[in-house]
């Protein structure tokens, strides 16, 4: 009776064990060839050449945040990077760079902006993963961007950081074919499972997203970037 319920089911007992050990068989192989396909670059003369102070986007001060707060990697290669996270720091420019370099702080944005006038600071290279969304998924696609102020002080978002942030965002965006949209644009506060709440409700996203579609392109980088070490910026 049971070998005929076997045949009416049209698998025999053996036919599913074995069948699901190719399936177990399967996914074991796709998961090391996934691995492997992470990890490839690691091995000798695969990896992207790397400068010392080298930056990502034209005129941006390199101030190295500590290895603690960021996972060498080789994006896009082992990561495809679709997003960009807006952040805002809660505090100061200097205080954000400061706190990127301290190996205990264990979070770390590619970027940072200062209020006043602009200025772009790289902290962890695009290659690499920041520890910045609160979400591993999330760290390994996007790039962040903290702007120096408070959520709840609109006056921290000059003209001059918003045009500086939009001009950013462009140059990722282009380099990495990410679309200039709100689905691939996102605050600290959309990512899955975090538990903040910036950019706030006054970071104006009409008028971000209108600058960030609007921007020119940006020239080349100078071939000797500028450096500094963390904690030793303005």
């Amino acid at each position: 009776m049971a070998a005929e319920a076997e045949k009416r089911g049209g698998l025999s007992r053996r036919g599913l064990v074995v069948g699901g050990g190719a399936v177990l068989l399967g996914g074991a192989a796709y998961t090391q060839r996934d691995t492997l396909g992470r990890w490839w670059w690691r091995l000798p003369g695969t990896e992207k050449p790397r400068r010392e102070g080298e930056v990502d986007f034209p005129g941006a001060e390199w101030v190295a945040a500590s290895p603690a707060n960021w996972r060498r990697a080789n994006r896009p290669d082992d990561y495809r990077i679709d997003r960009v996270v807006v952040h805002v720091i809660q505090g100061s420019y200097a205080v954000a760079l400061k706190v990127f370099g301290d190996p205990g702080h264990r979070a770390a944005t590619h970027y940072v902006l200062r209020t006043d006038d602009g200025h772009v600071a790289q902290a962890v290279r695009e290659l690499d993963v920041a520890y910045h969304a609160g979400n591993r998924s999330y760290n390994e696609r996007s790039i962040g961007i903290e702007h120096e102020g408070f959520v709840d002080r609109p006056t921290d978002f000059t003209d001059n950081m918003y045009l500086a942030s939009a001009r950013l965002t462009a140059n990722i965006c282009d380099r990495h074919g990410i679309p200039k949209d709100r689905e691939h644009i996102i605050g600290h506060n959309e990512v899955p499972g975090a538990d903040h709440t910036d950019p706030g409700p006054h970071w104006d996203w009409p008028r971000y997203l209108r600058m960030v579609r609007d921007a020119r392109p940006v020239p080349s980088p100078s071939p000797t970037p500028s450096v500094t070490e963390a904690g030793d910026g303005p």
